[in-house]
């Protein structure tokens, strides 16, 4: 781990920039990825509209760093501390296929205990704090529309990717579909040494940072190529896995968009630095204890809003999520915000 003194510079002066109409345009792509939320459940009860199916859920613990920069400490930051955390691995499809398919792959943390105002309205005293990753530094789409219009188009081809092409011309459809080709074209890494990323920034009190996980074991391809939860429960009845979770700063627009997630925030303008350490405690994710635990992660909803207030999501694509988070999590009755471990192990989580 650097020292302090390796930290870089960070800029306060950045921006997000809100088009005219924007909420009215985002409510209706909320809308229709609960279309397909709909449809993907086929009239029984409703999943995830992304990221439906679940590889693990285990738990971890997550531990801030005690030798920060001033400028980093903000919120659960500000001082060294260790929270009980859930953790969701997942695949990004509205549907649970065959982890052998080419995916996205993510992972969603909830830390348990952490105190302060969170941004959902009606959530404000909650005590949880979710960050939400995947496999990918960046997201080939310049904005919400463009993700949840192909999206929306790939679910049914026949007749949604024409009206893509209508939408936003053959070329960019065409380097889009490129684009995905080639994140998917990416091996099965196991879950407990590939890397996941932010792709999109959240605030840091007066800074904007992008995070990512880096996991403590060398890359390997996973030995169970059609069940990464399998691979990843056969590590942890070994021993803990460990990720550190770094940020990277905001430097300027042109390098660092807020807006555009299609740009790479390069770590040789942007460096990580590493803040807090994520341990998945060793642990059998196949014992009575393991199942009942990975079935209530699974009723849980993970939101990059549910989020202290210092930690806001930035961008059109944030601000979109806090459109279509809010649906999908309604459609699904996802359960309640746990308070601590002790209240999963003794009273369980069921979905209202």
């Amino acid at each position: 781990m650097a020292p302090a003194t390796d930290w870089p510079a960070a800029a306060t002066n950045w921006r997000e920039q809100v088009p005219d109409g924007e909420p009215a345009l985002l409510e209706a792509l909320a809308d229709q990825l609960a279309a397909l939320q709909r449809k993907s459940a086929r009239g029984g009860k409703a999943s995830r509209a992304l990221h439906a199916k679940g590889n693990v859920g285990v738990r971890a613990t997550f531990e801030v760093r005690g030798d920060l920069p001033e400028h980093a400490k903000v919120a659960l930051f500000a001082q060294p501390g260790t929270y009980a955390t859930l953790v969701r691995f997942s695949n990004g499809a509205s549907a649970r296929q065959a982890d052998r398919k080419p995916d996205v792959r993510g992972v969603a943390l909830k830390l348990l205990g952490v105190p302060g105002k969170k941004l959902i309205p009606g959530m404000e005293d909650a005590t949880t704090q979710d960050f939400l990753l995947i496999r990918n530094p960046v997201a080939p789409f310049r904005n919400p529309s463009e993700f949840v219009g192909l999206v929306t188009a790939l679910a049914s081809p026949l007749g949604g990717l024409p009206r893509f092409i209508g939408q936003f011309g053959l070329g960019r459809t065409v380097g889009l579909v490129r684009a995905l080709l080639r994140g998917f074209k990416e091996p099965n890494h196991s879950l407990a040494t590939a890397p996941m990323w932010s792709a999109l920034p959240i605030q840091l009190g007066p800074y904007a940072v992008r995070f990512a996980l880096r996991p403590h074991l060398p890359p390997a391809l996973t030995a169970s190529p059609n069940d990464l939860g399998a691979e990843l429960a056969a590590q942890l009845r070994a021993g803990p896995v460990a990720y550190d979770f770094q940020l990277q700063f905001f430097v300027n627009e042109a390098i660092t968009p807020i807006e555009d997630p299609s740009v790479d925030w390069a770590e040789v303008h942007a460096p990580y630095v590493t803040v807090a350490r994520l341990t998945l405690s060793q642990q059998d994710v196949d014992s009575a204890e393991g199942r009942a635990l990975a079935d209530q992660i699974e009723a849980l909803s993970f939101d990059p809003w549910h989020a202290l207030a210092e930690l806001k999501p930035l961008g059109a694509m944030m601000r979109a999520r806090n459109a279509a988070y809010r649906v999908s999590t309604r459609a699904r009755h996802a359960a309640p915000e746990p308070t601590d471990l002790a209240e999963l192990r003794s009273t369980g989580t069921s979905a209202r």
